[in-house]
C-alpha cells in the first residue's frame, strides 16, 4: 500500500466531494535508552528471561492474523503487488530516514529471518441519511488500510529494529523525502506517539505526508515487539488522504495481532 497510491484512489473516488468543498524515523546504551523513555516506546520488561526463539516464516504464518481474529474489516492474506514492497523498492535521499520509509511501506526493519505480510481494511463508515453528497462522499472513504508485517531476529534484531525506527523518527522530524517503488513521499515532519500495550517494548510514529490539492495527511506506523517478533502496523485512512484529518490506528486489529504471538 504505497501511500500515493492510496492517495490517487482516495482522491479520484472522492472528486465531486472536494469539488464542492474547495469551489475544494539510533543508538544503543544508557544514553540513548534514557532519551527513548517516554518518547513512543512502551516500557521493555525488566524481569529476566531465556533468549526468545526466532520464529520461522511456518510459525509467523500461524501467528499472522486472520478474517476469524476480527470482528470487523477484511484481512487479506495474500498481498497484491501493490501491497508487496520489497526493502529495495524503497529508497531515501537520507540514509538515516530509510527506517520510516521502510516502515510505512509495510517493510521490514534490518535483515529479518524470516516475515510473513497481511492488510486489513476496516468497514467504511456510513453516512447518515441526510448527509450531504460530499459528507456521504467521505464517509464511503473513511476507513482504514493497515499492512502489516510479523518479522522474526536473531539475536538482539528485534530489539534494534524498533531503535533503529525511534531513533529515525528523532534525526528525521522535520521531514524526509523518499521514493516507494519509483513513486515520490514527500513527508513533511516525522513525531513520536504512544506506544501500543501488549507487547515486550514498541513505538509509534505519525508522519505527516504531503498529498495533493495542498493537503498534508497523516500516516501511521506502530511497531510492537514480541520477543525476538516484530510486529509492524503501516496505517492510512482513505478519506484523511482527501483531508488531511487525523485517524486512529485500529487498536483491536493491533491488540489481536499482539495477542496472537502469546
Amino acid at each position: 500500500m504505497r501511500t500515493s497510491s492510496v492517495r490517487r484512489t482516495a482522491l479520484a473516488a472522492s472528486a465531486a466531494a472536494l469539488a464542492l468543498l474547495v469551489t475544494a524515523c539510533g543508538g544503543s546504551g544508557d544514553d540513548q535508552d534514557k532519551a527513548d523513555e517516554g518518547k513512543g516506546k512502551a516500557a521493555p520488561s525488566t524481569s529476566a528471561a531465556a533468549p526468545a526463539k526466532t520464529l520461522t516464516a511456518a510459525e509467523l504464518e500461524k501467528a499472522a492474523l486472520a478474517q476469524p481474529d476480527v470482528k470487523g474489516g477484511k484481512v487479506v492474506t495474500k498481498l497484491p503487488a501493490t501491497d508487496d514492497i520489497s526493502a529495495d523498492q524503497v529508497k531515501s535521499e537520507d540514509a538515516a530516514c530509510l527506517p520510516l520509509a521502510h516502515a510505512q511501506a509495510g517493510v521490514a526493519q534490518g535483515e529479518p529471518a524470516a516475515t510473513v505480510k497481511r492488510s486489513f481494511t476496516s468497514a467504511p463508515v456510513k453516512p447518515s441519511a441526510d448527509s450531504k453528497p460530499e459528507d456521504a462522499l467521505l464517509a464511503a472513504l473513511n476507513m482504514e488500510k493497515v499492512l502489516i508485517n510479523l518479522a522474526s531476529y536473531e539475536g538482539g534484531g528485534a530489539e534494534q529494529a524498533v531503535k533503529g525506527v525511534l531513533a529515525a523518527a528523532e534525526k528525521c522530524a522535520g521531514g524526509f523525502k523518499a521514493t516507494v517503488v519509483g513513486e515520490p513521499l514527500d513527508v513533511v515532519k516525522a513525531a513520536t506517539g504512544d506506544a501500543s500495550e501488549g507487547g515486550d517494548e514498541g513505538a509509534a510514529v505519525t508522519l505527516t505526508v504531503a498529498a495533493d490539492e495542498g493537503v498534508e495527511a497523516p500516516a501511521k506506523i506502530v511497531l510492537v515487539r514480541k520477543g525476538s517478533t516484530v510486529v509492524t502496523f503501516s496505517a492510512v485512512n482513505l478519506a484523511s488522504m482527501a483531508t488531511g484529518k487525523d485517524f486512529d490506528v485500529p487498536a483491536d486489529v493491533v491488540a489481536a495481532q499482539v495477542a496472537k504471538l502469546g
